[in-house]
């Protein structure tokens, strides 16, 4: 007889607390690393705290992926309470976090794990985790439940807008050359998470031009698909990311709908004023 499973994610999934609560999903969180300070993604620090706070910071934080150390705690207590486990985390291509995971394996070896590379990052990750999860509340052992979350991720993807290229170039997530198309003529740049890596898509003069381009993309991805989730993620632009949602919602009709804040490793990366649609369609 199969065990229950268990789903684990990190701190970059920012889904909302009640679908946490609902599925118990386990947040492994990463780190910031400001100064001399060090503190875990939305435990020590809060997104509004982050925010507040790097919009006047002279000197710019760092992020870092969990330690194997952490993973190997949160598999020993699960597998102690009886659970197999999936790990569903950010893109191996934008953070360490999943070799922590892998690492982490060896160190509880009496436990069993598996690792999907959701090969996305906020709510595209999260809708990923969440799909894994309901699967393992209805019954599902652990290869069901992770061909539930790849089968998501085929399914699930992430546009972003920032306000300048600046923060991405500075933590190498984004090619350099790039950078110079968000300074000039008031150009806001649209970013795609594309087989794990952030990737330019469309340079856009005007945040209002931006913004309608933003959600035409969205719907071109989405492509009719039913059902389809949506969450509109933000850093710091809550009322921009609620009028966002609304125009989205003139195009699909989802059957899930979250405005969610950029966890702070996040938020490092992409800098205030960011916003991005991220959705799961046809699942």
């Amino acid at each position: 007889m199969s065990k229950p499973v268990a789903v684990v994610t990190d701190s970059t999934a920012t889904i909302p607390e009640s679908l946490v609560r609902q599925y118990n999903i386990t947040v492994v969180p990463l780190q910031v690393i400001w100064g001399t300070q060090t503190y875990l993604d939305g435990v020590d620090i809060t997104p509004e705290e982050f925010y507040r706070r790097l919009r006047t910071a002279k000197e710019l934080p760092t992020t870092s992926q969990p330690s194997a150390g952490a993973f190997a705690e949160v598999y020993q207590r699960l597998h102690d309470q009886g659970y197999d486990i999936l790990a569903v985390l950010i893109s191996s291509k934008l953070s360490g976090t999943i070799a922590s995971a892998e690492q982490a394996k060896d160190m509880v070896p009496e436990a069993r794990v598996e690792i999907v590379d959701s090969l996305q990052v906020g709510m595209s990750l999260g809708f990923q985790a969440v799909a894994a999860a309901r699967a393992a509340a209805e019954g599902a052992d652990l290869m069901q439940a992770k061909a539930v979350a790849e089968q998501a991720r085929d399914r699930s993807g992430v546009l972003l807008l920032v306000e300048t290229l600046e923060y991405l170039h500075r933590g190498g997530r984004i090619g350099g050359a790039s950078r110079l198309f968000g300074s000039m003529l008031n150009i806001k740049p649209i970013l795609e998470v594309q087989n794990g890596r952030v990737e330019p898509v469309e340079k856009v003069r005007s945040r209002k031009k931006a913004l309608k381009r933003l959600v035409a993309l969205a719907v071109d991805r989405i492509g009719g698909r039913q059902p389809v989730r949506v969450a509109v993620l933000h850093a710091d632009a809550e009322e921009e990311a609620q009028r966002l949602l609304d125009m989205l919602k003139e195009h699909v009709t989802p059957v899930e709908e979250y405005i969610t804040p950029a966890s702070p490793t996040v938020g490092v990366h992409v800098g205030p004023g960011t916003v991005g649609i991220t959705y799961l369609a046809g699942m």
